[in-house]
């Protein structure tokens, strides 16, 4: 059981559930983080800012790669929800993540993601020239941003202990 209750939709305050209303519309789909989160319509919008960086990446990222990294923050990080939500980007895209062979641009996002989370202060320079050899500025402060966000994410799910969504559950490790 979640450390904070979700919220309950008919018993929410009027911006409460104009912020879901407005995640249903442009996502489809309410998680057990996201009506936790939503007990502050703010601390929602500001964690739903993945999605808008995710979409900024993408000239430079495919869905893979981004997906890599997060699941690799995610696992770094202990965070089962997250790891669970990223394992089911992949197999419904018809990867099995344990037989992944990462391409040399996804192994060095998963690297990155792996050295953020073990200490955001001693990233390799080695690192993080081979991120500079790959991605302008304003895409490396976007992989930054999105990193934080999913470490954020991370960190949210497992101090709330948010809940495992029923339709993840088949694709636990």
């Amino acid at each position: 059981m979640s450390r904070i209750s979700p919220i309950v939709y008919e018993d929410a305050a009027p911006d409460i559930r104009a912020e879901h209303d407005r995640e249903l519309q442009l996502r489809g789909r309410m998680t057990n983080m996201k009506r936790i989160m939503l007990h502050s319509p703010v601390a929602h919008r500001i964690y739903a800012e993945w999605f808008t960086l995710r979409d900024l990446l993408r000239p430079a990222l495919p869905d893979r790669a981004i997906w890599l990294l997060s699941l690799a923050i995610a696992q770094a990080s202990h965070a089962d929800v997250p790891v669970t939500f990223f394992r089911r980007a992949l197999i419904d895209s018809g990867l099995q993540p344990e037989t992944i062979v990462p391409d040399a641009d996804e192994t060095v996002l998963i690297d990155f993601g792996k050295a953020i989370v073990a200490n955001a202060n001693a990233v390799p320079e080695r690192l993080w020239n081979k991120l500079a050899a790959r991605y302008d500025e304003p895409t490396l402060v976007n992989l930054v941003a999105f990193a934080g966000i999913m470490i954020a994410t991370a960190v949210f799910t497992n101090v709330v202990e948010v809940e495992l969504d029923p339709e993840l559950h088949s694709y636990r490790a």
